[in-house]
């Protein structure tokens, strides 16, 4: 049975993170992204003992019930808790010898990840009509706030920097896909063997699946220890739809990688994102999810959350009913399978800033 703090947290959470808040002063907390990869518009903060990511920068969150204003989340003028914005990384103040901000080259997420695109281009990206009409890869690029390429070099004096001055615990790298056939597990490897021979540092990969399985044993041997590849949606007819380009690679031969880097990497520390509130609907995620457990795969289930400047800048977000009737089925899918984001190596579902499933796979519901 779940206590009432930890359910009323596992509510708050899902309905911030999927209506936004509004800030009574907007430059509050760290610096934050706006467009780019990974979670954009979104600032971290703690809530409960969790750090979690919290949409600030979207026309939702504009919208928002919820008003945050020095600590106190109110709504309607009620007070109905408390929360914390995480501090400003230390290693954010330094750049490399040739000028490069260290921001430009990785960034904090949620508390103690850093991350990082090793590839800011995507072949993918560029024609708008077959691109993953969610995606926002190229727009940091183009505003100047990272570079195209971070070089292993680069990559591991950030990453012993981001340890040493802000307790960075694991890390997490993902890349816009080069080509067709390793599909960036190459420029992973280079990138993870720099930075585990500069500092002891978990990480996480992430690509598309590589045309050539032996790319898996490669990556782990470069000194990943958990891998990500995305499906980002359940349904192949929506799949082919929202991101056309990226849906040639079929659920199906999605399904066969996984199983091959299980075998690699071990149940529990191979994961993929999944989208929430793009059409699939909730027994087709959680048919999906159902396959994924079976496999040792983490599906790490998250609501969709608009950027400005993409294709479905407009686009709502799922309702927090919508993510509950993924999520609390799903976090007893995962305890039933043995698979706790917890005893991930390194990576978003060990994170798990982006979403409140950590706290559903904590907590039994009540009946």
């Amino acid at each position: 049975m779940s206590s009432k703090p930890a359910r009323f947290n596992q509510r708050l959470i899902n309905e911030l993170q999927t209506r936004g808040v509004r800030l009574s002063d907007p430059a509050a907390g760290a610096p934050s992204r706006r467009g780019g990869a990974g979670p954009s518009d979104h600032k971290a903060v703690e809530i409960g003992g969790r750090v979690v990511m919290i949409p600030v920068h979207t026309a939702g969150a504009g919208e928002s019930p919820y008003e945050l204003d020095d600590g106190r989340v109110t709504r309607g003028g009620e007070e109905i808790a408390r929360m914390a914005f995480t501090d400003r990384p230390r290693f954010y103040d330094l750049s490399t010898a040739d000028g490069v901000p260290y921001s430009h080259i990785a960034t904090l997420h949620g508390k103690d990840v850093l991350a990082t695109t090793v590839l800011q281009t995507c072949i993918r990206y560029n024609n708008r009509k077959v691109s993953c009409q969610f995606c926002a890869i190229g727009q940091s690029l183009e505003e100047g706030r990272t570079i195209a390429h971070k070089s292993p070099a680069q990559l591991a004096e950030v990453a012993k920097a981001a340890v040493a001055l802000d307790g960075v615990k694991h890390m997490v790298m993902t890349t816009g896909t080069p080509n067709l056939q390793d599909r960036g597990a190459r420029v992973l490897c280079d990138s993870a063997a720099a930075v585990r021979a500069a500092v002891d540092l978990p990480i996480q990969g992430q690509c598309e699946p590589p045309d050539d399985r032996a790319w898996f044993r490669r990556l782990r041997d470069s000194g990943i220890e958990s891998l990500g590849m995305h499906l980002e949606i359940a349904t192949p007819a929506l799949r082919e739809k929202i991101m056309p380009s990226k849906a040639s690679i079929s659920v199906d031969q999605y399904l066969e990688a996984f199983a091959d880097a299980v075998e690699v990497f071990g149940r529990g520390q191979v994961s993929t994102y999944l989208l929430a509130g793009l059409g699939d609907t909730v027994a087709d995620t959680l048919a999906l999810c159902e396959r994924l457990v079976a496999l040792g795969v983490y599906p790490f289930v998250v609501p969709f959350v608009p950027i400005s400047g993409t294709p479905l800048e407009n686009h709502p977000s799922p309702s927090a009913a919508h993510m509950r009737r993924i999520l609390e089925p799903l976090g007893a899918l995962l305890r039933d399978g043995g698979l706790r984001s917890a005893d991930i190596k390194a990576g978003c579902g060990r994170c798990g800033a982006c979403s409140s499933l950590s706290a559903f796979e904590d907590v039994e519901q009540a009946s």
